[in-house]
């Protein structure tokens, strides 16, 4: 599990090709540019859309849309305050949003990438340090079998509470287990038994990498524990001693603080407060992380182990997602999702005990195919689950 930032990004090809929800997450993706001295923004981006030039501010929130027409289009979102601006695009009956860009500066521009259906809509703009501004409501004409882009009704934190909670207490109930796991690995070094520790070092790490949802709550011993081998402590430490020295010689006093770090994870777990945006970021992240660590088999350091531990990942993100389920129902296309989770599990448990160095390349574009679709479908996950200003 190699942390990465909180919250996940979408690159625009990833969000293009996914479908609904994605499209409003793109709005906020694109990077700031000046406008034009005019005040009018070039649309150098997606040339071949409508573009609309919008300007906000506390007192001209959504100036500039006067012609609305359905479909896929561009509004140029300009910043003509004094301070930064988060610009919704939303149905004003439930608050529900179509498109967003956060964190646009004064006098900046940014493209807001929607695909209207016809209804009632309108601007919602929160300059920092400002109450929320409304712009006017815009009723938008065409054809009512285009189903557009979903809007999504935001989460708040009161929302996300009792998932973290849940998942802090499933943290808590695994966390024994682990540590029981790292006991007897040490148990079998000290004993110099290479076969049995092999056996039990795999048994712990998977328990390890099951808990991927909470790793950027474990502080700095994560890095300790499951750090590069440069680190010469952890289970890659132990990995590559176990494996490529073939003995267990040496190793005892590294089993025996990879048991002192979890067995810190179990005393301390019950004093750590998870950020709730945490589980919505994790869910997309654990499999991101699989991809760019084990499937790329950089972290094997002997075992021949990673599809193992990818597993282990999915275990850990179904985990996840089984929280979140009740918030995403209405938010994003959860059978997507499930079609995906399923696929990438059933690929697994068909390469058996391969390892991912001797997997044919007809095996290696299935496993990556799955894969990427896989991560495409969770993309929008952290993005629904991201808490937003409203007021």
């Amino acid at each position: 599990m190699e942390q990465v930032g909180r919250k996940a990004a979408l690159t625009a090809a990833a969000a293009v090709a996914l479908a609904g929800v994605a499209a409003w997450e793109l709005s906020g993706g694109a990077q700031g540019a000046p406008h034009a001295p005019s005040g009018v923004v070039a649309p150098a981006e997606y040339p071949s859309l409508r573009h609309t030039t919008v300007q906000v501010s506390p007192g001209t929130c959504g100036t500039g849309w006067t012609a609305p027409t359905a479909g896929l289009q561009v509004f140029d979102v300009t910043d003509v305050g004094r301070s930064p601006a988060d610009v919704y695009l939303i149905r004003p009956a439930t608050g529900a949003v179509v498109g967003e860009i956060e964190g646009l500066s004064p006098n900046r521009s940014r493209p807001m990438l929607v695909d209207l259906a016809p209804g009632t809509y309108t601007f919602r703009c929160l300059q920092q340090d400002t109450d929320a501004a409304t712009g006017p409501a815009v009723t938008v004409k065409g054809n009512s079998g285009d189903p557009g882009t979903p809007a999504v009704v935001p989460v708040t934190q009161q929302d996300l509470i009792p998932a973290t909670l849940a998942y802090q207490r499933w943290v808590s109930a695994q966390l024994p287990g682990l540590v029981t796991a790292a006991d007897a690995l040490h148990s079998a070094v000290a004993a110099g038994d290479l076969a049995t520790a092999r056996q039990r070092w795999l048994a712990a790490h998977l328990a390890y990498e099951r808990l991927g949802a909470a790793y950027g709550a474990f502080g700095d011993v994560e890095a300790e524990i499951n750090g590069p081998r440069q680190h010469d402590t952890g289970f890659h430490a132990l990995e590559f001693g176990l494996w490529h020295a073939g003995s267990t010689t040496g190793l005892e006093p590294v089993a025996a603080k990879l048991l002192s770090d979890v067995q810190g994870l179990r005393s301390a777990w019950p004093k750590v407060q998870l950020d709730p945006l945490v589980l919505g970021v994790r869910a997309h992240e654990i499999v991101e992380n699989a991809i760019e660590f084990e499937l790329s088999g950089r972290t094997d350091y002997g075992s021949g182990s990673n599809l193992a531990t990818v597993q282990a990942n999915l275990d850990g993100t179904a985990e996840v997602l089984s929280l979140v389920r009740p918030l995403l129902t209405t938010r994003v296309v959860l059978p997507r999702i499930d079609a995906a989770l399923t696929a990438a599990q059933t690929e697994l448990r068909s390469l058996g005990g391969t390892r991912l160095d001797a997997l044919t390349q007809t095996q290696r574009e299935q496993l990556n195919a799955a894969f990427g679709d896989l991560v495409e479908q969770l993309a929008p996950v952290a993005a629904v689950l991201d808490v937003r200003r409203t007021s």
